[in-house]
């Protein structure tokens, strides 16, 4: 896929906009080996359970996030909007949110729950890729804020691709662990109509056009730098500090 190249004194219309946007789906996550392993089902057991141990780390930071954004949001409408992606996680009345559906994926595969929030398998590399993440929305305006969520823009054609796939390549897995996913599904398609309305509005300028494209691009790197983390710990055998010992040494995140 051939990105669009903005010119450098002529803005992209709305619509080449949003077309050099979507041209970044060229380098979301789904494309990394790893992420194919598993929907082609050559993951182990281990390689599943390691991805969703560190993914639910970012689970857990994603309402930091978003209350973040909120933070800096001075806009009551926005507010009013953004914040279901917070109730979305956290859960709201008879919804038990997005952290329990991956609680119960973590069953699914095999993991305790107790293990999941001791976060004792979190990488470093992962960690570091996430609060990284986290603290740009933290410092950022709430639009730029918004617009590192744009990856939302490719994420139902990955949970599709795993209830497609995983059932029938790993039958060991539980069938409830599927409902994160199927949730997600809806969730994220409504989600990034307002990310995209946010862009395509602030984004008018060549200058806030490529900042906007800049910033689609270092949360790409987040989520690829996550794979690639993992890839040396579960698919390579190369964890932290493999070469000095074979104990879990690192750090489970410092308060």
């Amino acid at each position: 896929m051939n990105a669009v190249q903005i010119s450098p004194t002529t803005a992209l219309s709305p619509e080449a906009f949003r077309e050099a946007l979507m041209a970044k789906g060229a380098y979301y996550h789904i494309h990394h080996p790893y992420q194919i392993d598993m929907v082609e089902g050559r993951a182990t057991p281990e390689q599943i359970r390691g991805w969703v141990a560190n993914r639910f780390y970012y689970q857990v930071m994603i309402p930091q996030k978003d209350a973040a954004l909120l933070a800096n949001c001075p806009d009551a409408d926005t507010r009013r909007r953004w914040i279901q992606r917070l109730l979305d996680h956290d859960g709201r009345d008879e919804d038990a949110g997005g952290i329990e559906a991956w609680l119960t994926l973590g069953e699914a595969v095999g993991l305790t729950r107790d293990e999941l929030w001791s976060q004792q398998h979190v990488l470093p590399g992962v960690r570091f890729a996430v609060d990284a993440y986290v603290n740009f929305v933290r410092r950022a305006s709430w639009q730029e804020g918004a617009i590192s969520s744009l990856t939302e823009l490719f994420a139902p054609l990955a949970h599709q691709s795993r209830l497609d796939t995983w059932p029938g390549h790993y039958p060991w897995i539980d069938e409830a662990g599927y409902g994160y996913f199927r949730k997600r599904l809806k969730e994220a398609r409504r989600d990034v109509e307002h990310g995209l309305e946010v862009a395509l509005t602030v984004c008018t300028t060549v200058e806030t056009q490529q900042r906007a494209l800049e910033i689609l691009q270092f949360k790409l790197d987040v989520l690829w730098s996550m794979l690639d983390a993992m890839t040396l710990a579960y698919q390579l055998g190369r964890p932290p500090y493999h070469s000095v010992t074979e104990r879990a040494v690192f750090h489970r995140g410092l308060a």
